[in-house]
């Protein structure tokens, strides 16, 4: 499931699959086969225009992001489970540093919330989840960055084997039952929450959404957006993985849900 996984994001993704348009649309070609050579074309700029130059991406990922709702910092609290996805593992690992990617967010909310709770238990969830499996995880890589902020190597409970985050889930339930901890605050990315909080309900696992690394404004509305290409393009490459996650996962029962709320 998990190379599956990897295979079919690699060529589903929008600017993967206008190049394999492109593709086909130079072998029929040359085939003289123009009716598919056109059709092949047309759908590679159709793709092209709405990756780069349309706000969908940012439309979709927004309401993945809206979903959930952040709440208001409680009056105590237990434990926090901080999902993988923030570091830049490969960097990290040849360079023995610290360095975080978009998704830093994720290890920024929870360090706030443990200064806060110094009290808070922080299970961090997160192996390598590269094809190679020679990289450091985002458990790993947590153990040099909370102590750095205060924050002591014993408060930190180190889930350094899951690759996604249905392995997230499954590894972390035995890991909250043997310390006695439940109710946790889920952080992870808010477009990222429907799909995690599904999985979690799936395993029976107790916890509060705590999204955060929002990546749109909250008042993201369709249309043409000439401005920003690149971030049209990674917002939408953004949204349709998850959709992909949320669907794949749903037919292979996985999660409580196609679409947690």
């Amino acid at each position: 499931m998990f190379l599956f996984s990897k295979l079919v994001w690699v060529f589903g993704q929008p600017m993967s699959l206008a190049f394999l348009f492109v593709a086909l649309a130079l072998i029929t070609g040359l085939f003289r086969w123009r009716a598919t050579s056109l059709a092949s074309s047309t759908l590679a700029a159709l793709i092209l225009f709405v990756t780069l130059y349309t706000t969908v991406g940012n439309y979709l990922l927004q309401n993945l992001e809206d979903r959930f709702p952040k709440p208001q910092d409680p009056d105590s609290l237990q434990c926090m489970i901080v999902l993988g996805g923030a570091f830049e593992n490969e960097v990290n690992t040849a360079r023995h540093g610290i360095e975080l990617n978009a998704g830093g967010d994720r290890f920024i909310e929870a360090l706030r919330l443990a200064q806060k709770y110094p009290q808070a238990q922080i299970l961090i969830s997160g192996g390598d989840g590269s094809l190679s499996g020679i990289y450091e995880g985002d458990a790993v890589i947590s153990a040099r960055f909370f102590p750095l902020f205060g924050v002591p190597k014993e408060r930190l409970l180190e889930e350094k084997t899951s690759r996604t985050t249905f392995e997230n889930a499954v590894n972390t339930k035995d890991l909250l039952a043997s310390q006695g901890l439940s109710n946790c605050l889920l952080i992870t990315s808010g477009y990222h929450m429907p799909r995690s909080v599904g999985i979690f309900r799936k395993q029976a696992i107790d916890v509060v959404p705590w999204p955060t690394d929002y990546r749109t404004d909250g008042h993201e509305g369709l249309g043409i957006d000439f401005t920003q290409p690149s971030r049209n393009a990674q917002n939408l490459a953004t949204a349709i993985r998850e959709w992909f996650g949320l669907v794949g996962y749903y037919f292979a029962d996985r999660t409580s849900e196609l679409y947690p709320g």
